[in-house]
């Protein structure tokens, strides 16, 4: 029987109320700035309300850029992070998925060998790699492009444990069931694990997608061409040293502009997304 405890139930809404305000603040702050003008954001008289000039901001922000640094339009800056974060999610996801069921299915000589090298790679950050993986891709000329953004940061040793693990609760009746029908490996494969995999995969797509669409250090060292930036690094090129130079009011409309696409896939995929978490489909 659960006891009601009133005070418990307070305090846990309390804090939980406390926290919501501390991370959505920041967020609306910034979404208020973004509808004032540079003389409202430099005399500090933004306040809690929305300003007057919201479209003419994110018009110039979409299409035009920040004036003082001359940045790229975040119409391209987001269209970049999302082809690096598209492919950075498909590509962890076919990847490990792959990996994750030679590694279950298939009996060859070293396969745990295989799995836990995959696995200590995840001692291996690209922060820790930089140098070596930026030499590789300079010498294959990939630098300023989409694969020289995506392909370094595609393997996924998490991904794969997480397949593996899920992999090997599937009942061994299926696979004998499978066998039984004349199924080969990879009908098996189609027919049978991916869609059973389908909520999992769903849950970290969500996840791989952000990480893709928030990397800064890696898109910073690969692209020297300024049409080739994600708007991470968009964001960071629109504040110059001095303070009086920046178009505040067009790095908060492009910093608004970057949280969309994140909170879009989170939104429209949130089903799946509990669902693969806590659930499966076996």
């Amino acid at each position: 029987m659960v006891e009601r405890r009133p005070f418990s139930n307070l305090l846990a809404h309390l804090i939980l109320w406390a926290g919501i305000i501390v991370v959505v603040f920041p967020v609306y702050y910034t979404l208020i700035a973004s509808t004032h003008n540079p003389r409202d954001i430099f005399n500090g008289e933004i306040g809690f309300l929305p300003g007057g000039v919201p479209t003419e901001n994110y018009k110039a922000a979409l299409f035009a850029g920040a004036k003082q640094v001359k940045t790229t339009p975040a119409t391209v800056m987001m269209l970049n992070s999302l082809a690096m974060a598209l492919m950075i999610a498909v590509g962890k996801i076919a990847i490990s998925i792959i990996s994750a069921y030679a590694v279950v299915y298939f009996n060859f000589f070293g396969r745990m060998f295989a799995f836990w090298t995959i696995f200590v790679t995840l001692m291996l950050p690209v922060e820790v790699r930089i140098y070596p993986t930026y030499k590789v891709v300079a010498d294959l000329g990939l630098l300023n492009s989409y694969w020289g953004l995506s392909v370094p940061l595609i393997a996924s040793a998490t991904a794969t444990l997480l397949f593996r693990q899920f992999f090997m609760t599937i009942p061994d009746e299926l696979v004998e069931a499978s066998k039984i029908d004349g199924a080969g490996p990879m009908r098996f494969f189609w027919d049978t694990v991916v869609p059973l995999s389908r909520t999992n995969m769903a849950a970290l797509f969500v996840i791989l997608f952000i990480y893709g669409w928030n990397q800064y250090l890696w898109p910073l060292l690969i692209t020297t061409d300024a049409t080739m930036d994600t708007i991470i690094v968009g964001i960071r090129r629109q504040i110059v040293t001095s303070d009086a130079n920046t178009d505040w009011h067009i790095v908060m409309a492009t910093a608004v502009l970057a949280m969309l696409p994140p909170v879009a896939v989170v939104v429209f995929m949130q089903r799946l997304f509990v669902k693969g978490l806590v659930e499966t489909e076996k």
